[in-house]
């Protein structure tokens, strides 16, 4: 009896301690954090980005038609003193550039000389049809009393309808040799380059001493902007993305020249000709903007963002708590498990979140998923509430990060190093 005294003393012990340590032993240390952050309400814009090219509204190439040496460029009209430059603003039919007129000068007196030769030759015509019609009057007079032979009457009607001809062909040269003359001219008054508009030139592709060469093409001499008030934005859209694109649709665009500042247009034309740069279609689509500031110059790249659909006074969740999933150990026990399941496929415009409890386990909540920015996409649903938090990662504890400032902190859910941003 004494050695079965001491044995149950023995077991209730060990039992003793054995509870003991199971409720008061130290707690594991937690291999993963969860990272969460709070249902938002406001405002979410979603947008479509892209890469554009600022260009003038309107501009005009001014060529050359005739060939020649450039000998002078004409006068700046803010500066007299300097010659038509970049940024120069001209005005309608003023004077750009001078080529050499020494040829086509030329080329007039040589047309005025061959007009003055066919006008004499005509004067000689003209004699001649007189002589002819006097024989033939004479000829057709004798005629009757067959004072003159057949053949004399035939040759001198001949002579006649041969001078009446000449005559005309004389004419026809003359006619010839004045539209020679009006060309010769024309060509000459080629030699002086006007502005067919008024604008601001942008670019001065000649310069004096040069050659221009006229022939299949007209060579380009100057760049004009018409009207630098208005700008266009040429943006690259990627097709995916184009069907989502409309005329008179807000767009918002920034560039590099002036940090900061944003600046605003409407979109006025979607280009249907496609571009492919290996093996991705782009669309051209432009966008007007104000630039009476003249801050805007042309070529410069922008970073376009086109206003798609804005939702005022929505809830919203960072995006990737849309796309995170639990395993069977963060899963609160009440869940019903076959949440889980792999062949799990939301109905479209559905996603799922998990909404971290008191208890640290998280819970499943259907949502219908509305508009997105690319970070915060809306959501709604009966039991969403604003401030409720969703888990949107995890993070390795044993890496020694720690959460953000304002997240909760879960042994399931990573940690971030202090002083760097986590989390969407």
């Amino acid at each position: 009896m004494k050695k079965i005294f001491v044995t149950l003393i023995l077991l209730l012990s060990l039992g003793g301690g054995a509870a003991y340590y199971v409720k008061y032993k130290p707690a594991a240390s937690p291999t993963t954090y969860l990272r969460t952050a709070a249902i938002k309400r406001g405002e979410l814009l979603s947008t479509v980005n892209a890469t554009g090219t600022l260009q003038p509204e309107e501009v005009v190439n001014v060529g050359a038609q005739v060939a020649g040496l450039i000998v002078s460029f004409g006068d700046d009209p803010d500066s007299p003193s300097k010659h038509v430059d970049y940024c120069s603003v001209v005005e309608q039919d003023a004077i750009l550039a001078e080529i050499d007129p020494t040829f086509h000068e030329s080329a007039v007196e040589q047309s005025e000389a061959t007009l003055q030769s066919s006008e004499a030759n005509l004067m000689q015509l003209e004699a001649r049809l007189k002589m002819a019609e006097s024989e033939w009057r004479r000829a057709e007079s004798l005629w009757p009393t067959k004072s003159i032979s057949e053949s004399e009457y035939d040759a001198a009607l001949a002579d006649y309808e041969s001078a009446k001809a000449s005559v005309a062909v004389g004419k026809a040269a003359i006619r010839q040799n004045e539209a020679m003359v009006k060309t010769a001219r024309i060509n000459l008054g080629y030699c002086t380059i006007r502005s067919p508009v008024r604008g601001t030139v942008i670019d001065r592709r000649v310069n004096i001493g040069q050659t221009v060469v006229a022939s299949l093409n007209a060579p380009s001499l100057f760049l004009i902007a018409k009207d630098l008030s208005k700008m266009q934005v040429w943006t690259a859209v990627n097709e995916a993305d184009i069907g989502r694109i409309r005329l008179g649709m807000p767009a918002w665009f920034t560039v590099d020249a002036h940090n900061g500042e944003i600046f605003h247009g409407e979109v006025t034309q979607i280009r249907i000709n496609a571009q492919m740069t290996q093996n991705v279609v782009t669309y051209t689509v432009v966008v007007t903007t104000d630039n009476s500031g003249g801050k805007l110059l042309p070529y410069l790249t922008a970073n376009v963002h086109f206003e798609v659909d804005r939702r005022l006074d929505v809830l919203s969740v960072p995006s990737a708590a849309l796309q995170w999933t639990p395993d069977f150990t963060q899963i609160d026990p009440s869940v019903d498990k076959t949440v889980l399941a792999d062949d799990y496929m939301p109905p479209l415009g559905l996603g799922r979140i998990w909404v971290l409890n008191e208890k640290g386990r998280v819970e499943p909540f259907e949502v219908t998923i509305g508009v997105t920015d690319g970070k915060m996409t809306e959501i709604s649903g009966d039991a969403i509430v604003e401030e409720m938090r969703v888990v949107v990662g995890e993070d390795d504890a044993e890496s020694g990060f720690a959460a953000d400032s304002g997240e909760t902190r879960n042994p399931f859910l990573p940690r971030v190093p202090r002083g760097v941003r986590g989390g969407p």
